[in-house]
C-alpha cells in the first residue's frame, strides 16, 4: 500500500508538461547577475571588485556566518560591477555582475563524466567541503546544507530521507534529474549518510513518477542501506514534516525540527550537488530549472548557470506567449510572481512558470461562509480562517497562540477556499509580524 501523510492535503492538476523532456544545457549568457544572498540566513560577503578576472567555480563571496553560504562564479570573465539588482523577491539586493568571456573552469574541478563511487572522507571533512561548495537545499527552501548536517548537542540523527517527491504541479526538474543522474544521486546519498553517521536512508518518490520509482528500485540493489518508498500522490507531500510522517510515521512536534524525531531531509538535487562537490570538487554554480506553462511553445528542463537572466530561459522555450498574464518563479502553489524577466536564476530557482491571462487573475474575495475546507486541508492542522481574522484585527498574541508559525505556506487553504479569500497572504503577514515581535523580545 502506498504511504502518505494523514493530515490534510489537496490534489491540484499535475500538468507535468515537461516530464519527458531530457535535460538540455542552456548556452552561456553574455552577462550574469549573481545575488550574494541566495539562501536562508546572513548574506555572503563579497570578495571581488570591479575589474577582477574570475573563473568558473571561483568563490566570489564568502558566507557571512554559520547560517549562510558561499557564492561562486558560474562563468569566467571580468567583474563588471557590484550593484543592487531586483531578484525573485521583488526587492533590490546586492549582486556581482560579470561579463562572460569564454568558459575557463577552476583547475581543481573534475569535468569528467565518469561516475566516482568511492570516497574516504570523514563526517567532519564532508560537512566542511559541503560548506565550502556553497550547497543549499535545492527544493526551494535554500537552507544551508552544512547547517542541517551539523547535529546539535543532545540530538541524534537516525535516518536520512531523500526528497524526490516534487509535488508542485508543472515542475519536473527533480524527476528528470532522478532519471538521468540516478547513480550520482545515490552516491551523494551515501555521502550524506556518512556525514550524519546513519546506516539507513529512504528515497521518497510520488507514484506519478513510476519510471523513477522502478529505476531507483533497481539502482539501490547496489547501495546498502538505501530503500525506495513509493508515495501516494498528494500535495504537499514534499514538505519536510509531511514526508517524515509518510515515510517514518514520526510526527515533528509543533515548533519543532525534523531532527527532534531523528530525521534529516535533503532534496534529490541537493544529493546530486553533494556528489559533485565531494567527488568532483565542483561548487554549486548551476542547477536544473523547468520552463513550462500551458501556452509555452516548448516546455523544457534546462541546466542553467546561476545568475542567468530569466528571459534567456524563456526565449529558448519559444518566448513569452502573447496571452501571458503572469510569470512565476517556482511552482503555482508556493512560487512567487516576478516583477520582470530580467530577474536572475538563483540556487533556489526550481522553475519558471508562465501563466495564461485567464489563469493569472485572482477572483474577487468574498465573505467567509464557515465551510471549514481550509481547516480540513491544512497539513499542519491549523485554522487558516481564524488566523486571517486575527491578523486583520492585529491580535498578534493570539496569532502566535494559534500556531501561525507552524504554517508551511503550502497554499492548500487558498486553493480550496470557495470564497477566494487571501488566507495565505494574511498568514504570511502574521508570521512576519510575530517573528519581528519575538526578535524584539530577545533584544
Amino acid at each position: 500500500m502506498l504511504k502518505t501523510f494523514l493530515k490534510g492535503g489537496v490534489h491540484p492538476a499535475a500538468n507535468k508538461l515537461s516530464a519527458d523532456k531530457t535535460i538540455e544545457i542552456l548556452p552561456l549568457p553574455k552577462i550574469v547577475v549573481i545575488p550574494i544572498s541566495q539562501h536562508i540566513g546572513a548574506p555572503a560577503k563579497v570578495l571581488v571588485t570591479k575589474g577582477d578576472k574570475v573563473k568558473v567555480g571561483q568563490r566570489i563571496a564568502e558566507s557571512g556566518g554559520f547560517v549562510s553560504a558561499n557564492i561562486h562564479s558560474s562563468v569566467s570573465g571580468t567583474v563588471f560591477k557590484i550593484d543592487n539588482v531586483i531578484d525573485t523577491s521583488g526587492y533590490k539586493k546586492p549582486c556581482v555582475i560579470i561579463n562572460v568571456e569564454g568558459d575557463e573552469w577552476d583547475e581543481n574541478i573534475d569535468k569528467s563524466k565518469e561516475l566516482k563511487k568511492d570516497f574516504t572522507l570523514s563526517s567532519e571533512e564532508i560537512i566542511k567541503k559541503i560548506n565550502e561548495a556553497g550547497i543549499v537545499g535545492l527544493g526551494g527552501a535554500t537552507f544551508p546544507s552544512h547547517v542541517k548536517l551539523s547535529i546539535p548537542k543532545g540530538k541524534k540523527a537516525e535516518v536520512l530521507i531523500i526528497n524526490g517527491v516534487e509535488c508542485e504541479p508543472y515542475l519536473t526538474a527533480d524527476h528528470r534529474l532522478m532519471l538521468e543522474k540516478g547513480e550520482e544521486i545515490l552516491v551523494g546519498t551515501k555521502i550524506l549518510m556518512k556525514a550524519l553517521n546513519v546506516d539507513k536512508a529512504f528515497i521518497g518518490i510520488e507514484n506519478n513518477k513510476p519510471d523513477a520509482i522502478n529505476y531507483f528500485i533497481e539502482l539501490v540493489k547496489n547501495f546498502e542501506g538505501i530503500q525506495v518508498v513509493p508515495l501516494k500522490v498528494k500535495y504537499p507531500q514534499g514538505g519536510e514534516k509531511q514526508l517524515i510522517k509518510a515515510v517514518t510515521k514520526r510526527e515533528v512536534p509543533s515548533g519543532g525540527l525534523p531532527i527532534d524525531v531523528g530525521a534529516v531531509v535533503h532534496n534529490v538535487g541537493t544529493a546530486f550537488a553533494v556528489y559533485e562537490a565531494i567527488q568532483k570538487n565542483k561548487p554549486l554554480f548551476e542547477r536544473v530549472v523547468t520552463v513550462t506553462g500551458k501556452s509555452v511553445k516548448t516546455p523544457l528542463n534546462l541546466l542553467v548557470r546561476i545568475g542567468t537572466s530569466t528571459i534567456d530561459l524563456i526565449n529558448i522555450a519559444g518566448g513569452v506567449p502573447e496571452n501571458t498574464g503572469k510569470i512565476v518563479s517556482g511552482g503555482p502553489m508556493m512560487g512567487k510572481a516576478i516583477v520582470n524577466t530580467d530577474v536572475p536564476i538563483t540556487k533556489g530557482s526550481s522553475g519558471v512558470l508562465l501563466f495564461e491571462e485567464k489563469e493569472s487573475k485572482r477572483q474577487e474575495s468574498q465573505n467567509c461562509i464557515r465551510c471549514g475546507k481550509c481547516v480540513s486541508v491544512c497539513p499542519m492542522g491549523i485554522e487558516p480562517y481564524l488566523l486571517m481574522n486575527l491578523v486583520e484585527n492585529e491580535m498578534w498574541d493570539e496569532v502566535e497562540k494559534y500556531h501561525a508559525l507552524d504554517c508551511i505556506e503550502c497554499g492548500s487553504c487558498m486553493f480550496t477556499c470557495p470564497s477566494q479569500r487571501p488566507l495565505l497572504d494574511y498568514i504570511r503577514l502574521g508570521k512576519s509580524t510575530v517573528n519581528n515581535i519575538k526578535r524584539s523580545r530577545k533584544k
